[in-house]
């Protein structure tokens, strides 16, 4: 999605995104772990997946079009951890009631479940599904990933792609006020085209298109972390007390960065384009949709 990258590349990027409930594994997690679970269900180009530890759930965001076509056909999934499909169009833009166009990444805080939909964050209630209304984000032309931070801020990534996914320019990370008014924590082409975000205790991870990684302040100060080998990253996510895991569609991989270390692992390989992974904290799993292919992964990290 870089100026000058193939339409099929530029797709990639609309990945966006993990999400973020990052909790301590369960004890007893170790007797959950299994193999791994391979779901195609009649997903539609599936972006992002989101563990949703309250009602024990995964979340699936279907774009079912353009990356950035405003055309109402998106739709959530819910599956279970067994990999069945619990309701296919669980929130349908088809609906009455729905708008949503193109949704990636997701996150949640408290009862509401928030979803990036191109220049709007969706919101919608965690146990209905119910809309909850919208928060506009003037100016971005590519929201992509959503972060909750340990602080309850809610933050989102602009990849900074127009519809043909030439660079618009308007690479940034927002966070929402007291108010719920986006406010620029960090801003420009210098970002890298953020794509993945996640939120530790002290800071965000960021991983952007260009193959960068960074740590993140609430003062959009940014520490870079060593590069992955390859580039055209997407999702990011962190075991707990573990490696920071990015997903590239450059290598089709997923790459782990362990604590204190100085690069990067090769974690799972074979991967066609795994865009915005989730991280099943009870059960220790990483959750790949694999947006080209309509189907999404389920793989055990131990």
């Amino acid at each position: 999605m870089k100026l000058r990258l193939v339409i099929l590349s530029a797709l990639a990027l609309a990945a966006a995104c993990r999400k973020q409930e990052s909790a301590q594994p369960a004890a007893g997690a170790a007797a959950a772990r299994d193999t791994a679970i391979s779901v195609a269900d009649s997903f539609r180009t599936p972006e992002s997946v989101l563990y949703d530890s309250v009602m024990d759930t995964y979340i699936v965001s279907n774009i079912n079009g353009a990356p950035t076509g405003k055309d109402d056909n998106g739709f959530l999934s819910r599956v279970s951890p067994s990999g069945r499909t619990v309701e296919l169009k669980w929130v349908d833009g088809a609906s009455p009631t729905v708008t949503l166009n193109a949704p990636k990444g997701m996150a949640i805080k408290g009862d509401t479940l928030f979803v990036a939909d191109i220049d709007e964050v969706r919101l919608f209630d965690r146990t209905s599904g119910a809309p909850l209304g919208s928060r506009p984000v003037r100016g971005a032309t590519f929201l992509n990933d959503v972060a909750v931070g340990s602080d309850g801020t809610l933050y989102v990534t602009d990849t900074g792609l127009r519809p043909d996914f030439t660079a618009s320019g308007t690479d940034a990370v927002y966070r929402f006020d007291g108010q719920g008014r986006p406010v620029a924590v960090a801003r420009g082409t210098e970002l890298g085209q953020p794509n993945g975000i996640w939120a530790t205790p002290n800071a965000l991870v960021v991983v952007a298109w260009n193959g960068d990684v960074y740590y993140l302040s609430a003062q959009g100060q940014r520490t870079p972390l060593p590069k992955p080998p390859h580039g055209q990253l997407d999702g990011v996510v962190q075991q707990f007390n573990g490696p920071v895991i990015v997903s590239s569609w450059a290598d089709s991989s997923l790459q782990a960065l362990d604590p204190g270390a100085a690069a990067w692992r090769p974690l799972l390989t074979g991967l066609a384009s795994p865009a915005d992974i989730g991280y099943d904290s009870r059960r220790d799993r990483v959750l790949i949709p694999l947006f080209q292919l309509n189907r999404i992964v389920i793989r055990p990290l131990r």
